[in-house]
């Protein structure tokens, strides 16, 4: 029976936060972004393990950890994103037509009605797929001078999110032959001549980079609480 795995990169630093400590780790409603990026895929019993990939020289994690029986720790984080979920490939024991989910980890706003939607359109697909939102805004272009050199239509654009779903044998793959240069795993796949689906996602699962996302994740987990005491 084909089994879903989750891959979360956590081995980077997070830069644009200004932060010293990585963004994974910020406090969010007293508790880690990580720690809450895990959640529902602890929680589902769908997903059958769960693989936190850190770098070698984590000083964190320990701090924060989290024990449950879903869930490994690997410590083979890269360079690059791609070279980091291409590391804990080649670690895992599992088969090639198993799905892998990567997911990212300060995107702390997954739910498990949407982590269940993205399984149930992508389980049966033959190339996989990922989470994403049509874009709503105009997009404008900008010259060296940060001044607008031309505006882009938006038509047909989508913002990519996660989890990106893949077979584990086709994303190993992809991610061989990228030379670790891809900014998702989405991308790499399209370079083997691949078209994944476009699953649409909700902004309430966003990716936490700026100092202004946080706070936006904060209140919205806090209209989670709200509504769960209804």
């Amino acid at each position: 029976m084909t089994k879903f795995h989750v891959i979360i990169p956590a081995a980077g630093s997070g830069s644009r936060m200004a932060t010293v400590l990585p963004k994974q780790y910020l406090p969010l409603a007293g508790r880690p972004i990580v720690s809450w990026t895990l959640e529902p895929f602890l929680t589902c019993e769908r997903i059958a393990s769960v693989h936190l990939v850190l770098s070698a020289d984590d000083a964190h994690w320990q701090a924060h950890a989290t024990h449950h029986p879903k869930l490994s720790t690997l410590h083979c984080g890269g360079e690059t994103r791609a070279e980091t979920v291409l590391n804990a490939l080649k670690v895992l024991n599992v088969e090639p037509s198993d799905w892998i989910l990567v997911h990212d980890a300060a995107r702390p706003g997954l739910t498990h009605q949407l982590l269940d939607y993205l399984l149930d359109e992508v389980e049966d697909d033959e190339v996989g797929g990922l989470l994403a939102i049509p874009l709503a805004d105009t997009l404008k272009r900008a010259d060296a001078k940060q001044r607008v050199a031309s505006t882009e239509p938006r038509e047909g654009l989508w913002q990519a999110q996660t989890p990106q779903m893949f077979r584990y044998g086709i994303l190993k793959e992809a991610l061989i032959k990228s030379g670790g240069a891809p900014t998702d795993e989405a991308q790499a796949v399209e370079a083997l001549g691949l078209s994944p689906k476009l699953v649409t996602g909700q902004l309430r699962n966003l990716k936490i980079t700026y100092p202004q996302d946080l706070a936006l994740a904060e209140a919205i987990i806090a209209a989670d609480h709200h509504e769960a005491k209804k």
